[in-house]
Formats: structure tokens, sequence, C-alpha cells
């Protein structure tokens, strides 16, 4: 599973801080889902146009395994993804919101996207969640992967 950040596992407004970074706020229930896909062997990646510590941080201490960070055109690290883990575009959902998803989205076996999300990327999604990013959409997504494999409440679900 790979996940762009703004506007997908935080809101598409952030405020900022004085010295000009953006401060995302995130969702404690998409942080459970996520570090338990990890726990039960997903390969999980974040690509995203951002470059602050704080996201990098966060999703390093979830066990994400690939972080891309400052992704001008996400398609070459979508591709990177491929090279490093052996997988084939049609076993991986991406996620994502607006225009600079679209290639990566394209190219994924399972492109899928928040409530919220730009015109041009619902049009090709193949799941259009009912939550907004940053509000319980990446548990959504996660937890429908989980539950369709049988793997949702099983093995370590009940601990951080």
């Amino acid at each position: 599973m790979l996940f762009d950040v703004d506007g997908v596992l935080s809101a598409d407004c952030v405020p900022l801080h004085p010295s000009g970074e953006p401060m995302r706020m995130v969702n404690i229930k998409d942080g459970y889902a996520l570090q338990l896909a990890v726990k039960n062997g997903y390969q999980m990646a974040i690509i995203t146009g951002g470059n602050t510590e704080a996201v990098r941080s966060r999703f390093q201490a979830l066990g994400f395994q690939h972080i891309y960070m400052q992704s001008c055109v996400k398609k070459y690290d979508f591709l990177d993804f491929i090279r490093k883990t052996g997988l084939k575009t049609e076993e991986i959902l991406y996620a994502g919101d607006d225009i600079p998803d679209y290639e990566v989205m394209q190219m994924a076996g399972l492109p899928v996207c928040p409530a919220n999300a730009a015109p041009e990327i619902k049009a090709i999604a193949k799941y259009i969640s009912h939550k907004e990013g940053g509000d319980g959409f990446g548990r959504d997504i996660v937890e429908q992967v989980m539950r369709a494999q049988g793997k949702w409440m099983q093995g370590e679900a009940f601990g951080w």
C-alpha cells in the first residue's frame, strides 16, 4: 500500500509554522491501522512532495519501509518501489487525492481516493472512500484491505 500524505493521510488545509514549515494534523486511528498493516507484513510506503522531518519521523515510527519525500514526479518513486519490493503493479494499492497522483494512480492495480479528492482523481479511482483525507481515510483503506484478506482483528491487532 502506497499513500500520498497531504490531503490523504493529513487534511488538505494545514497551518503554517512561523518558520514557514507546514504543520500537519494526523489521525490516530489512521496511525493504528497503518502500523497494524506493517505488523501483518504489508509493504507500506509514502510518496509525498513534502519534505519535513515531522512527516519522515511519523511514518518511520509507524514502521513504513519506504519513504519518498520531495517527490517531484511520483511515477519515478513508484517505479523505484516496484524495483525494491518486486511487487507487480496489479498488486499495489495507491491512495492519492490530487493531480500529482494521477500518473501513479493510472499505474497502480488498485487506485483509491478520499471523498474530497479532485474530480480527475475520482474519475480514475476504483474506490472512493466515504472519509475525507486526514479524517480516517487511511484507517478505512487499511481496514477494508485487511478485512477482505481475513487479517483484521487477528494476531497482533490488540496492541501497538
